[in-house]
C-alpha cells in the first residue's frame, strides 16, 4: 500500500434512521501515521460515523475505502457494499476499542488477546502468544495474563482491549469515547497509552469528549455537528482559535460544563 494513499477514505456518506438524517454528506480521509480526533455534542453523528466506518452498521449513501480496498461504492445515491470477502478483508485492516471494553468475561486476559488472531487470521499460536505478552507488558499489564476481566480495574480492562485490538496488527485503530466509562485517575492510565501509541505513529481515529487530550495528541481535529463537518484543522488551531461560530459555541459550553 502506498504511503501517499489514505488508510481510510469516506466520500459524501449519509446515514438516516427513519426521518432522522444523522450523517449528511461527510467526506474524510485519514493518512498513514495520522491521529484524528472527532469531537462534537451528543447526537451530532460522531458515534454513528464510527460505527458505519467500522462496519457495525452501513452507510445509506456514499463510498468507503480502506487503502486500496474499495468497501462501498456510491451508485445512484445508494451505498453498494462489496461481497463477504471484501468485508472480511476490510475488518482485518482496522481495530476498534469500545467505550465499555467488550472483553469476553469468561476468557482470561491472554485468551482475549490471542483468540481472534489464531481463529480469524490463522496465525501461529506461539507467535501470537509472544506478541500478546509483549503488548501486555507495553500496556503495563504484565502478570495479569491469567486473570479474567472482572478481576481488573476499568482502566486495566480498557488497556487489555487496546492490546487485543493491536494484536490483530491493524492498519488503523478506532476509539469510541475510550475513557467515558472511567473515573479521572483511570482515565489518565488509558490516555497515557494512547499518547504512547501516537508517539509511535500509530494511525488512529478517536471519538472523544476529552478536549485537552484531543489538543495534545491529535494531528487534526474534526468538529461534527448535526451530521456535517463544521470545521476541521490542526489540533492547536481548532481548540485554541476556532473559526466557526458553532465550533466556538460548542467549546464554550464544554469549558463551562
Amino acid at each position: 500500500m502506498s504511503d501517499n494513499k489514505p488508510l481510510v477514505k469516506l466520500e459524501n456518506v449519509h446515514k438516516s434512521y427513519g426521518d432522522n438524517h444523522v450523517l449528511r454528506g461527510i467526506s474524510l480521509a485519514v493518512n498513514p501515521g495520522e491521529v484524528v480526533a472527532i469531537i462534537g455534542a451528543s447526537g451530532g453523528g460522531k458515534s454513528t460515523l464510527l460505527r458505519c466506518t467500522t462496519l457495525l452498521e452501513r452507510f445509506d449513501a456514499g463510498s468507503l475505502a480502506y487503502g486500496d480496498l474499495q468497501v462501498a461504492t456510491d451508485k445512484d445515491g445508494t451505498a453498494v457494499y462489496g461481497d463477504k470477502n471484501v468485508l472480511h478483508e476490510a475488518k482485518l485492516r482496522f481495530g476498534l476499542v469500545f467505550q465499555n471494553y467488550n472483553l469476553f468475561p469468561h476468557y482470561t486476559v491472554i485468551k482475549n488477546l490471542i483468540d481472534a488472531p489464531i481463529v480469524v487470521q490463522k496465525r501461529d499460536k506461539d507467535d501470537v502468544e509472544a506478541q500478546a505478552r509483549q503488548l501486555l507488558e507495553r500496556m503495563g499489564l504484565a502478570g495479569n495474563e491469567n486473570k479474567v476481566p472482572c478481576e481488573l480495574s476499568g482502566g486495566q480492562q480498557q488497556r487489555v482491549s487496546i492490546a487485543r485490538a493491536l494484536c490483530m496488527n491493524p492498519d488503523v485503530l478506532f476509539f469510541d469515547e475510550p475513557t467515558s466509562a472511567l473515573d479521572p485517575e483511570l482515565t489518565q492510565e488509558v490516555l497515557k497509552v494512547i499518547r504512547d501509541l501516537a508517539s509511535q505513529h500509530m494511525t488512529m481515529v478517536i471519538v472523544t469528549h476529552e478536549m485537552a487530550f484531543a489538543r495534545d495528541v491529535a494531528d487534526r481535529i474534526i468538529f461534527i455537528d448535526q451530521g456535517v463537518i463544521v470545521e476541521e484543522g490542526s489540533a492547536e488551531q481548532l481548540i485554541n482559535n476556532p473559526q466557526h461560530k458553532r465550533t466556538r459555541a460548542f467549546l464554550s459550553r464544554y469549558e463551562q460544563g
